[in-house]
């Protein structure tokens, strides 16, 4: 790593280092989002399901007793 470092500085090329290493960083904190999101998506829609279930079991119990 410290060669390509010594290879950026002795061209000029900090400025496109920096540039590189904000971009790496960004899209990966992106990806860290983009995976919890899809996590609690997933949460959330296995929630609603089982609220669907219940839901359904209810209008069963109160049907039979009707």
């Amino acid at each position: 790593m410290s060669d390509l470092i010594r290879t950026f500085s002795e061209r000029g090329d900090l400025a496109h280092l920096a540039l590189f290493l904000w971009a790496s960083a960004a899209s990966a904190a992106f990806a860290l989002t983009l995976r919890e999101l899809s996590a609690a998506t997933k949460r959330f829609d296995e929630f609603v399901r089982e609220l669907a279930l219940f839901n359904r079991r209810v209008r069963r119990k109160q049907d039979s007793l009707d």
